[in-house]
């Protein structure tokens, strides 16, 4: 499937893939690249895949759904986007040089995460519901600012794992 708000992807689907698996290669946690998503014809969105995750897992264990603070401004355009709280928990990672700012959000999002604002001990409790910043997630990065490097032909820096750049030189991806 296309992820609707995000237009002129220079890297296919599988290619998105295979730089997930290689990013992860060797870390001693275990992940599982859903690809349900990509998979699905038509437009996607988070709403659906996430029920689908829920169906899968059951009512009973925990999911968070992660996503940077900059998603957060226009998260009321989202799909269906208060149903996510009955699938996860939303957990918000801020990012270095964006700040998060309660006046610049919409105020159906401010109302709807102060709401649902719960710990992380409440959230580790709960399968879903809950709204989380976590500020210990921030790295500065930014895939826009490493597809520019790369289109310039300078190296993207060490933020980049050496698997995935081996991949993208490999592939001639994000290139001018």
């Amino acid at each position: 499937g296309d992820p609707w708000q995000k237009h002129g992807l220079q890297a296919s689907a599988a290619d998105r893939v295979e730089m997930v698996r290689r990013a992860f290669e060797g870390q001693a946690i275990r992940i599982t690249i859903d690809t349900q998503e990509i998979e699905r014809a038509g437009a996607t969105y988070s709403i659906d895949t996430l029920r689908a995750v829920r169906a899968e897992v059951g009512a009973e264990t925990c999911l968070l759904f992660l996503l940077g603070a900059d998603q957060l401004q226009q998260l009321d355009t989202w799909q269906s986007w208060r149903e996510l709280f009955d699938y996860a928990h939303l957990c918000v990672a801020s990012r270095p040089g964006f700040e998060l700012d309660a006046a610049q959000l919409p105020s159906v999002v401010t109302n709807e995460f102060s709401r649902r604002k719960a710990s992380a001990e409440q959230i580790r409790a709960t399968p879903h519901g809950g709204a989380y910043l976590a500020t210990g997630l921030a790295v500065d990065v930014s895939a826009t600012a490493i597809r520019a490097a790369l289109q310039r032909g300078e190296r993207p820096g060490s933020l980049v794992p050496s698997g995935v750049l081996d991949y993208i030189q490999q592939h001639h991806l994000y290139q001018a």
